[in-house]
């Protein structure tokens, strides 16, 4: 199987039928689908980021997640708090990702904005 690393299939996610345990976070289709077409580093760098990152991620009751791509194969990855506050930033120097990504984060649950 070949990933999808353009995630063509991402849009038909408005809900989910199934949560999977992902490092003790509970991840909807959409998202699972994003991790089974070569972008589950992003999603766990963001878990991890989210269970034992810096205290100022940790307490927030809802974080978007951000991957934007960067010239030459770079990217970095940006959370906000529910105000649009930056809490926490990482750079990646090299990524195969084709797409740029949102999630959010509330609950203990990732999703797709589309699957809110």
């Amino acid at each position: 199987m070949t990933d999808d690393l353009y995630l063509k299939d991402l849009n038909q996610y408005y809900c989910t039928s199934q949560y999977y345990n992902v490092m003790g976070v509970h991840v909807t289709d959409g998202v699972k689908y994003a991790m089974d077409n070569g972008y589950s580093w992003f999603v766990t760098d963001a878990i991890a980021v989210i269970k034992v990152g810096p205290k100022r991620v940790r307490i927030q009751p809802f974080l978007t997640v951000e991957l934007h791509l960067k010239k030459e194969k770079e990217a970095e990855m940006i959370m906000t708090d529910g105000d649009n506050h930056k809490v926490y930033e990482q750079k990646y120097k090299y990524t195969d990702a084709k797409v740029e990504l949102k999630l959010y984060y509330s609950a203990g649950v990732l999703l797709l904005p589309s699957e809110n």
